[in-house]
């Protein structure tokens, strides 16, 4: 493979649910409770009771209604890798 092919595939895997293999850009949460992202981790959050049925995301993950929780995520990811975390690409 060329250099250019590799850092092509190297920069998609940075993009959406495979930051350090931990971060889910699209939501800027911890992939591995990203409910939005995996309906058996909404499941669990539904059958615990935390759910925002307006916006369909468990409600301690909702930063529509918490906007807070989008801090306490990213000092999660800085904590972890000692940098700022990509900005969301959706609320």
């Amino acid at each position: 493979a060329s250099q250019a092919a590799a850092e092509a595939e190297h920069d998609a895997s940075e993009v959406g649910h495979d930051l350090h293999g931990y971060w889910c850009v699209e939501h800027g949460i911890p992939e591995d409770i990203c409910a939005q992202c995996n309906a058996k981790v909404a499941a669990e959050y539904q059958q615990k009771g935390d759910w925002c049925e307006e916006h369909s995301r468990p409600d301690s993950q909702c930063f529509v209604c918490h906007p807070e929780l989008a801090q306490k995520f990213a000092a999660q990811y800085e904590a972890k890798f000692g940098e700022r975390p990509p900005a969301p690409m959706s609320e």
